[in-house]
Parts: structure tokens; sequence; C-alpha cells
């Protein structure tokens, strides 16, 4: 949308600024339009489309200019029905005499929205020379025929991402070749109108948001004015459908929170809907599904209730409200759920936007307000009337109706001053005291009077004493006021203050007073006080009471103030944002029409300072290391910084909160694709506060820049992507390696456990068919004895055979055969019971195991190693175990541990002996103790005397990835992980220690019971 009140001047400029966009259309004589007409008829369209914000000004006028530019015979805007994307109607159109008028007829094609509908909405156009020769759907080609179009060109009109409508050219006389500028032409008209409808809608939004806020004030201050809680409901229900433009809102309040049924108590209904009001509604889904969500103030929209999932009991129910969307937001009395505020639409689904939700938000809030206020007055009234009834009791009960009559005057005024002043002189007259004053807290518990109202013959507190730092408020930051807790004092000499504190109370000219608090929210904001200066006073409980209900509704005073200054501020904010808008736009637009960068960067340094009204903003570029230059500058006349301009740590960014301290520059990031190109600074000789909506800006603007930047050097972006791919292939490269050495970590667990299991089985086969084995040969060999004895003279193949079977060895080797394989069949089980022991995979939760028993199966595992070589010594392990109690701990991974360093303690004396094969007096040993230390902890040194390690390196030992093995022989991952499992997985300590002489000595501890935390 183009700003208002540009002059046939500012047309003229557009002209001038359009014709180098123009140039890649210059066509032949022979085109249908020369470039000078497409020149002039093309700025003359944009000239009125930013000269006026009337769309219907826009479209007409339009469609006159361009059906005279192109002799077509109609020329029209087409808008498509919200609720119906395949039927719409021309809401302008211009024709040639002769040709009937279609404006305003309903046109439907059945065929747009599968057909065309994605190909406009990609913001293709559709151009066709002859529809009598064209193979079109029938569908299509009737509706063409009815309106009697022979050729046209079609392009579409979208706002943001939505298809509005079309802008159609239509040649109704005959066929018609549409030349190429037509079809340019045609095309840049069209992107002006759908950014004129799009600076519409945004201008629409801003206003729909000045209305809610509007209504949102005048909501307030109805809640204000009025006691009345069924006007209070029926009017906001009516002005908030009328706003929403929404079929019903009601104000539903519950009868029980057993069944939570419920009624609406009031309602505002559309035209051609069905009233709700006092009809008794129960939604069984309620309690289990909502009630709590909504008791702790959340609100629900549902844009489609044909789409969306929910209970058949509740879309039951909202099938016989008619509804097909809605708003529900709580009504909340105190900490009860009152009720509900509904914002119904009963025609078709609806796209609820934030702003509105926030609107409802807004408007429920205060409905709770007035519902904590209409209970505080109907209190105060239940006490008046009580009181009434008792001829002792007819002051206290005037004194009540006198309360109401002071708040009713407190709500009067939104001004906080005179709501102030009102309450101290209502106050001081209702009670017959001498003196009542607000009393305001600063950050630091000190304070200051704001108000005070006396009678004649006593000392100006707001005068003489206007700020006051009461020590013991400061020091108990309010005290018993921070809990509403209200007090009095008949006479302060008689109530046990110390000296200091009478001192001050006496300066006061104070004899007895009374103090109540004043909270805004849930926040002590200051004390409400009245006092009795002549002599001590008995104060009764209702003038106690009458005074806290006064600074109570004080509270609700100050919490509706805000409420107010909060809703002038937005108001205020959106009018500067749609005046900044207006602005930016106008900023971008010329930006974009240019391709020369200098002269892009003087444009935008230009206008960034006007609107801003800062004396200087310039445009920083970095070099390759990160040094700069200033590229572009616009400065005011004569001006001088305070001090030399310093490039920030981090530049300003929209979305963060405005800086706290007064800086003299703010900077926003120009980013060309990825990379940080520069920055766009603005600058300020005085210190400045800068706020939201500045940096926003100047991030928008550098947004656009940075646009410019990557469409003049696309090349160089590409380099730097194709770097950037290669150094995130690498890190992934990396990063795979160590997950494969993780992955492989697991796994060997589940593996030893796996082969154990399997190995487990066929031995226990083996070895519980052993003993019959050797008793059936016992037998057999019996037997053959006695038939050697029976049978003296065998035969000569008997013979044989027993000769060729060696029969006397047999008998002999036999038993000693099978009890060789007893022997190793229960070595294998020894070895299938350490590996279990080992993996634990069936001990993975933490419990209290008996270390030794680990320690053990990992030597057992290991012992292969300690003489694997013939040309190596092999290695002498020194056992020393002490008692140890059952640990708490996580078996598998302390085997682990346990593999871990004693693996490198083998490697370390291998190594040693590789380096020094001929070492006289060399035993490689490895010495393993374990004793009990302290009262809760137990100990584990695993010593070696191999080649130990070097002081350069100890402080490295436990980093991930550090090895001093060659390359293929160590991941570096297993003293790491060891010491995760000790330290951080079980609480404990692992510490290494050279030993004297060469070799290492590794030190394990750990508790023998876990702390809680780590279970």
């Amino acid at each position: 949308m183009a700003p208002e009140g540009w002059s046939n001047d500012s047309g003229e400029a557009a002209k001038a600024m359009l014709a180098p966009a123009l140039e890649p259309f210059l066509l032949p004589a022979q085109t249908s339009l020369s470039l000078a007409a497409h020149q002039h008829a093309l700025a003359s369209v944009i000239a009125h489309i930013r000269g006026s914000l009337n769309l219907d000004t826009i479209f007409q006028t339009t469609a006159t200019q361009v059906r005279q530019l192109l002799g077509a015979d109609r020329v029209g805007v087409f808008r498509f029905f919200p609720d119906h994307p395949s039927e719409g109607a021309l809401v302008a159109e211009d024709v040639a005499e002769g040709v009937r008028s279609v404006l305003a007829q309903p046109i439907q094609d059945h065929c747009f929205s599968d057909r065309f509908a994605p190909l406009y909405k990609e913001g293709r156009i559709n151009a066709v020379s002859d529809f009598e020769n064209q193979n079109l759907e029938p569908c299509y080609l009737d509706l063409m025929r009815s309106l009697q179009v022979r050729a046209n060109i079609v392009a579409p009109l979208l706002v943001g991402s939505r298809l509005w409508g079309l802008l159609c050219i239509h040649q109704c006389r005959g066929p018609r070749q549409w030349q190429p500028t037509d079809i340019e032409f045609v095309r840049q008209i069209a992107d002006h109108l759908s950014m004129a409808l799009h600076h519409a809608d945004l201008l629409q939004q801003a206003r729909a948001q000045t209305e809610q806020q509007r209504a949102l004030a005048a909501v307030i201050a109805r809640i204000r004015n009025s006691l009345n809680l069924d006007k209070i409901f029926q009017t906001t229900a009516t002005e908030v459908r009328q706003l929403l433009e929404a079929d019903r809102v009601g104000v539903f309040q519950f009868s029980s929170q057993q069944d939570w049924a419920g009624h609406l108590v009031a309602e505002d209904v559309a035209p051609g809907w069905r009233s709700a009001l006092a009809e008794p509604i129960e939604d069984n889904c309620f309690g289990e599904r909502f009630a709590a969500l909504y008791q702790e103030g959340r609100i629900n929209a549902v844009s489609d209730f044909d789409t969306d999932t929910f209970e058949p009991c509740y879309r039951s129910l909202m099938a016989h409200l008619q509804v097909r969307a809605n708003i529900v937001a709580p009504l909340i009395n105190g900490k009860t759920l009152w009720g509900l505020l509904c914002i119904h639409q009963c025609r078709g689904p609806r796209q609820w936007q934030p702003t509105e939700i926030e609107f409802v938000r807004q408007i429920s809030e205060h409905l709770s307000i007035a519902l904590q206020q209409a209970g505080v007055i109907e209190q105060v009234q239940q006490q008046s009337a009580q009181l009434a009834e008792a001829a002792e009791r007819h002051r206290a009960a005037e004194r009540h109706r006198a309360l109401a009559t002071t708040i009713d005057k407190i709500r009067q005024s939104l001004d906080i001053d005179t709501i102030f002043q009102t309450a101290t002189a209502e106050v001081l007259h209702l009670l017959e005291t001498e003196r009542t004053v607000i009393y305001r807290f600063n950050a630091d518990w000190s304070g200051e009077f704001v108000a005070e109202s006396m009678t004649p013959g006593w000392l100006a507190l707001m005068k003489h004493y206007h700020t006051h730092a009461d020590s013991c408020l400061q020091q108990n930051q309010g005290g018993r006021y921070r809990h509403n807790e209200p007090h009095a004092v008949a006479d302060i000499f008689t109530a046990g203050y110390a000296d200091c504190h009478i001192a001050v109370l006496e300066a006061f000219q104070a004899r007895a007073f009374m103090i109540a608090p004043i909270l805004q929210g849930n926040q002590l904001w200051g004390l409400l006080a009245t006092y009795q200066n002549s002599g001590p006073r008995q104060w009764e409980a209702h003038e106690l009471y009458l005074l806290s209900q006064v600074g109570t509704q004080l509270g609700v005073a100050l919490q509706q103030a805000e409420y107010v200054r909060q809703v002038q501020h937005q108001a205020n904010q959106l009018q500067r944002a749609a005046e900044r808008e207006k602005a930016v736009a106008k900023t971008v637009d010329r930006i974009r029409q240019s391709l020369d960068i200098a002269t892009i960067f003087e444009t935008t340094t230009q206008e960034v300072r006007l609107l801003l009204g800062v004396e200087r903003v310039a445009i920083y570029r970095f070099h390759s290391d990160w040094s700069g230059e200033f590229v572009a500058d616009s400065i005011e006349h004569d001006w001088q910084p305070a001090q030399a301009p310093v490039l920030p740590a981090y530049p300003s960014l929209p979305g963060q909160s405005a800086q706290p301290y007064p800086r003299h520059e703010t900077f926003v990031p120009i980013l060309q694709g990825d990379r940080l190109w520069g920055l766009l600074m603005a600058y300020q000789s005085a210190p400045r506060h800068w706020p939201e909506d500045d940096i926003a800006l100047l991030a928008q603007l550098g947004t656009q820049l940075g646009m410019a930047l990557q469409q003049a050097e696309l090349w160089e972006q590409t380099r730097a992507q194709k770097e950037e791919l290669t150094h995130t292939l690498a890190t992934l490269q990396r990063s795979q390696t160590r997950l494969i050495q993780s992955e492989k970590m697991a796994g060997l667990g589940q593996l030893v456990a796996g082969v154990a299991h399997e190995i487990n089985n066929p031995i226990n086969f083996i070895a519980g068919n052993l003993a019959p084995a050797r008793q059936y040969a016992d037998d057999l060999l019996q037997i053959l004895s006695l038939y050697q004895q029976e049978c003296t003279q065998p035969s000569r193949d008997l013979q044989r055979a027993m000769e060729a079977a060696d029969l006397d060895f047999l008998r002999q080797d036999l038993p000693k055969t099978l009890a060789s394989m007893s022997v190793g069949t229960e070595r294998i089980r020894q070895i299938v019971l350490s590996l279990r022991n080992f993996s634990r995979l069936d001990q993975a939760e933490m419990k209290p195991v008996n270390l030794h028993e680990g320690l053990d199966s990992t030597l057992l595992i290991l012992h292969h190693r300690f003489k694997d070589r013939p040309e190596l010594l092999e290695i002498e392990l020194v056992k020393q175990y002490g008692e140890l109690p059952l640990v708490e701990c996580y078996p598998a991974q302390l085997n682990q541990v346990f593999m871990n360093v004693l693996s490198n303690s083998i490697d370390a004396l291998r190594e040693r002996q590789q380096q020094s094969p001929l070492e006289p007096d060399y035993t490689p040993q490895i010495c393993l103790q374990t004793k009990q230390v302290k009262t809760n902890w137990v100990r584990i040194r695993v010593t070696d005397n191999g080649l130990g390690i070097r002081p350069e390196i100890q402080h490295r030992l436990f980093d991930p990835f550090f090895t001093t093995k060659d390359p293929g022989k160590g991941t570096g991952l297993g003293l790491s992980i060891s010491y995760q499992i000790v330290v951080e997985k079980h609480g404990g300590q692992l510490y290494y220690a050279p030993k004297a002489g060469g070799g290492t000595e590794f030190t394990i501890e750990v508790p023998v019971q876990q702390p809680s935390f780590l279970k």
C-alpha cells in the first residue's frame, strides 16, 4: 500500500524509477504496445495505486486504465468468496461498449480448484489466445462462453500465500494473440495490486486491534462504573460479538462442580442462529478433560470441530449448539472456576488470530475481576444488612454503606492521584480520625507519602516528611503487610515499641493508628494509614475491616489503572507500528528498485536516520580477517560524537529485551545468506535507550540489505556453502567413528554373555553324562573280564580283533580318558562362569556384590595373556585380598573398569620386555590389593612394574580419545570410560600415581553403600 498523499509529482518519480526495470521488456516495433506506452501506463497505474487507500477506487481505476491501454473488451478484478474457494464475483469491472457487464454476478468454476488454483498460488499467469481452439474441460469452456470470452489473460492476486482473487483481461469479440509485453504488463499490475491488498490487510489488522483495545478499555470502564453483573455480562457479550463478528457470544455459569452442568446467563447471537440462553447444558467430558486446564487459566481455541479429534460426547454437544469453531476462556472467582466466556462461530470453520485469542483472554480476566469485586461488594452489603438489624450496630451499618459509596467514588476515576486523594478524604471522614495518608514503597523498601488528608492544626507529612525510610520495614521487607495483614495500635506508648520507633511516631504527631496493606496483584505496593493524634483510641473491628476494604479497592484500582496504561500503550504502539510499516515499505521499495549496492547503501542509511531520528547511521563491512571498514554513512549536519564508535561484542537482535543501560549506539547484523557480511549501525551522541521496535526496524532493513548482497554475490555464497558442507562431512565422520566405538563397547557385554550361555548348555549336558558313562565303562570292562575268564580259548578272528584294538591298553586308558574329560568340562564351566560374572548382564541394576568375584573373573579371562608369547617371560600375579563387605554397585560396569586397568598393565609389561628383552633380574609382575578404608569405602589398587607413564602426559590420562598406543591398537576411550563409571556412576575416585623405580599404580575407591541420588 502506497503512503497517503502522493501527488502527481510522485507519480512522475515512480515512472522514472521504474524505467530501468522495464528495459528487459523492450520488443520490436511489431509488438502490440510500445515501450513508451508501457512505461507511461505502468507508472500511471502504480501512481493511482499508491495515491489511494481505498481498494474499490484502486480496483476501478486500474480496470479502466488497463482496459484502455490493452484495448481489451473487459477488465475485471475477481475476488473469491472466503468460504468457497471455487466461487466468487467481480468486485470491479470496465467493459467496452456492446459487451455485457458481469459485475457482482456470482461465478462458480468447478474445475478451478483442481486444475488452476495450485498454479495461481505459485504466481503463474494464464494467457489463452482462443478458447475455441483449446483442449479444455467442458465446464470451463461453458463458463467462458457464458461470459462471452474468446481470449483472456488471468493473473493471481495474492495476499501472502493466500489466493485472494484474479486480475482478468477478457477479449470477447474474437481471438487475440497476446504479446509477451502484454503478459508482463499484466503481471506487474497484478503484483502491485497484491501489494496494495497486503497493505490494506495490515491496515485492517491494525484497526481491528485498535478497536479491540478500545472495547477492552470500555469493558474496564463499565466494570468500574457498574455493580450490576447482569448488565456487565450482557453489554460485554454484545460488544465482543460485534467486534469479533462471531455468531454467538455467551457467559456460561456452572451450577455444580460435581457434574459441571450449567447454563448461559448472558448471550448475544447473530440473526439466523438459535439462542441457547438459560438452556441447561451438561458436558460429561468436561470434568475429565477440561476442568483442570480452565482452573489453571488456560484458553481453548478450536478452528474446526469437524477436523479436530474430540470425544463423541463433546462433538455431539457442539453440534447441538450449532458450533463449528470456538474460543473458550475461564471466568475465575478467587480460586473457583465460576464459568466460561464462550465465542461461537456457527457458519463454518474459522482460523482464530493470536490477537483475537489475546483479546478474549483480557476480557475474561476483567470479567473475573468484576466477579471478585461483585463478591467483595456483596460481602459488604450482606454485612451492612446484618448490622442494620440491631440498633446498637446502626452506626457500623452506616459505615459499611459509606464504604460502598467510597468504593464507588474510587471507581469513578481512572486518575490515580484523584483516587488516592478521594480515598484519604473519605477514610478521614468515615472514621473521624485526624490524619489519613497513603505511603508507597520504593524498590529498597524505603518509601514516600503520595496522598494525605488531615484536620486543621496538624503538621503536613507530605511537606515535611515526603520521603521516609522505616528501618524495620526495610529489614523485614514489609513484614506482616506483605501477607495482607492489617494492624491497629491504640496507644503507641503501651504497644512496646522501641524509643527510636516512638520518636518517629511522635514526629508524625501520632498517638494511635491503623494501617492496612495495599496489594497490587500479589505484590505489596504500599500502605493506607489513618492516625489519631490528639490521644489514644480503641479501634473497633469494623473500623479495621473498613480500612482493609478501602486498601483492597485501592489495590484493584492500581491494577486496573495499570491495565488501562497497558491498553493505551499498546494502542500507541500499534499506531506507531502502522506508521513505521508504511515508512519501511517505502524504504524497501526504494531498495528493490536498484541493483547498485552503493545506491542501496546510500538510500538505506538516509532513510533509517530519518526514521529513527538519530544523528548517524552507517554500514560496516567485515573483511575475511574480521577487520572491516565503513562503506556507507549518513550523518546529521554538524554532528560531533561524544566518543568514538566502538563495535560491540554482540549485535542487537529483534526479540531481545531493550538494553538495561543507555548506550550511544545499536547494531544489527547484515547476513548474506548464512554469513555475517557486516553491521547496520545507528549512533547518538548522548546516551539513549533503544526500544524494541527501533531494533526490529533496523533488523528488517538489515535483512533487505542482506538479500540485495546475496543476489550480487551468489557465487561467493555457493563457495562458502561448499566449504561448510565439507567441514560438516568431516565432523559427521568423526562423530560416526566415536559412535561405532561406543556401540562396540556396549555390545561386548552382550556378546560375552551370549557366548557363555551357548557354551554352558552343551558343557552341562556333557558333564551330566560323564558320571553314567564312567559307570557304563566300568560295567563293560568288568563283563569283558568275566568273558575272558569263561572263554579261555578265543577264536582266531576274536584274537585278531583284540590285538588290533590293543584291548589291554584300552582297558587301562579308558578310565583315564573319562577322568580327563571330567577335569576338562569342569575347567570349561569355570571359564563360562567367569565370563558370566564379567558381563553381569543379569545384574544391570545396582545391587550388593562381592568385588573379589568380579576381579577373579576378569583375571581368569585375561589369564591367557600372562604367558601369551614363548619369547617373553610369564607375568607374575600377586593377589593381596583383604576382607571386603558386599559393595553396592553396577557389577558389569566395574568389571569393565577392572578389565581396562589390568589390560593396560599387561600392555605396559609386554612393552617393557620388547624394548629391553635382555634386562637382567627382571620379572614382570602385577600386584592386586584390596582393603576396606575408612568406614564406608573399599580400595582396589593395581600396581605393575612396566614402563610407566611420562610425566608430561599424565594429566591427560583420563581425556577421551587420548592414547599412547600405536595407531590402530587403542581408541583412547578405556580410561576415560572407566573414570566416568567410577566417578559419575558410583561416586568414587580413580587416580594414578607413578611407582618408584618404574611402573604404574592405579587406585579405585568406591563407597560400600551408594548415595540415594545415584540409585
